[in-house]
């Protein structure tokens, strides 16, 4: 279930062994590729990436819900996946997984998989897509190589709405909120794993709050898979509701060029440190 081109390659998963005991246990290796990071450590929707394609192969369907708790920072370099399945009913799989760099635990994943069933009941969406100006008119994320931006935004051809990206200068809006769209570079196409990188794949919105513009670290990240893009960048809207006691909340929805729902994020997260 793999696909081809520099995120695929960069998420691919080889199962090295399956073991049985109380339930079936397929370990998977990878690698942190250089160039998904923040400051160094691989980013969270990045590591979720990887993570997940191994549990997609050991399920055997796509994602539709996903959340991974963050126990330490995960640099460049070889890493493990143990998936075991949980449940494989006739529509639904749940899977659990870890992934590991030198042994120790750096991510820890529960998630349920299966086909979407597009004309299974009813439909009601009591919300649009929020506005966002369009792609061709918001400025590209600064990159790696113009010392201003994190090294991931040389792997994406993402792009901030300019009402939201005033903190870059200072200007802050108040409103802690970063809308814009995700698209991959080279218009490599965008699947369900690539939308488990998409809910993280932007400035945090506490950043608009006045806080300051420092690492962000996340505790904990779920993501729901509502449907298949169509083609075309993702229309992406983040906001942050409630930050006190050293930690922020962030909600995300992701709509693709159809505007159609195709995932929603929420994660909890420590507020940045000037």
């Amino acid at each position: 279930m793999t696909g081809t081109g520099v995120f695929a390659a960069a998420t691919s998963v080889e199962q090295v062994g399956v073991a049985e005991g109380d339930g079936t246990r397929t370990a998977f290796s990878a690698s942190i590729n250089e160039g998904w990071d923040i400051g160094g450590n691989a980013n969270g929707g990045y590591l979720m990436a990887i993570a997940g394609r191994a549990m997609v192969e050991t399920a055997g369907r796509p994602p539709l819900t996903l959340t991974a708790h963050y126990l330490r920072p995960a640099p460049a370099g070889p890493c493990t996946i143990d998936v075991d399945m949980v449940r494989s009913g006739r529509r639904l799989a749940t899977a659990r997984a870890s992934l590991r760099i030198g042994g120790k635990p750096s991510l820890e994943l529960l998630g349920t998989f299966g086909d979407q069933q597009p004309d299974d009941g009813p439909t009601y969406a009591r919300e649009a897509p929020l506005d966002v100006t369009p792609y061709d008119d918001c400025p590209i994320m600064p990159s790696a190589t113009e010392s201003t931006g994190p090294a991931l935004m040389d792997r994406l051809a993402s792009r901030i709405d300019p009402v939201d990206a005033g903190f870059r200068s200072g200007k802050v809006s108040g409103d802690p909120m970063v809308r814009g769209w995700f698209a991959l570079a080279g218009g490599e196409p965008i699947d369900a794993i690539a939308l488990l990188l998409a809910a993280d794949a932007f400035p945090p919105p506490i950043f608009n709050s006045g806080m300051p513009v420092a690492w962000v670290p996340t505790i904990e990240l779920t993501v729901h898979i509502r449907g298949t893009p169509a083609p075309g960048p993702i229309r992406c809207a983040f906001r942050s509701r409630f930050i006190h006691d050293g930690l922020v909340d962030e909600e995300g929805e992701m709509w693709d060029s159809a505007g159609k729902l195709v995932a929603q994020s929420r994660q909890l997260s420590l507020t940045p440190r000037g």
